[in-house]
């Protein structure tokens, strides 16, 4: 089980979601910091996902889950922190290979085409599944390096090909 506290947050149409996930998951005892928005009112889905992205990337909270319309936008802010792997998941199965291979810290999900029981299967999922390691933790240390070059990205990016 996660550690510490999980935060979550949405733009105006994961709002709803995000109300429902927020009181599952405290009734599943995680520890949960809302960080917005309070309403279905239009907004804009970057002042929500910078600042938990903020956080997970400063290492004040291990994982958030952030929603809006299609999570894809939210995915596009958060990945932009160093430390944050943000993934957006429509499916248990693809919520599970964020984490085992890809250690992905931030869960991003699709609000507009999920159940609220799609999307708490996705969560436990992703909440319960742990990185892999192995020949993936290679791969996320790559994510993570901000001094490589142009031309050694192509190189590693044509080796891992061959694996």
């Amino acid at each position: 089980m996660l550690q510490g506290t999980l935060l979550i947050a949405s733009d105006h149409a994961g709002f709803e979601l995000k109300e429902k996930l927020g009181a599952w998951l405290r009734e599943m005892g995680y520890s949960v910091t809302d960080l917005g928005t309070e309403s279905e009112e239009s907004t804009d889905y970057a002042d929500y996902a910078h600042p938990l992205a903020q956080q997970v990337s400063d290492g004040v909270a291990e994982r958030g889950v952030l929603l809006c319309g299609t999570g894809l936008g939210m995915s596009y802010v958060a990945n932009r922190y160093p430390h944050v792997r943000a993934a957006v998941a429509w499916s248990p199965e693809i919520a599970d290979l964020a984490r085992r291979h890809n250690d992905a810290n931030v869960l991003a999900l699709p609000a507009r085409f999920l159940s609220e029981e799609q999307a708490r299967q996705i969560l436990k999922v992703w909440l319960d599944t742990p990185f892999e390691g192995g020949r993936h933790e290679r791969r996320v240390e790559k994510i993570e390096r901000d001094d490589v070059s142009r031309e050694e990205q192509e190189r590693a990016h044509i080796a891992s090909d061959t694996i």
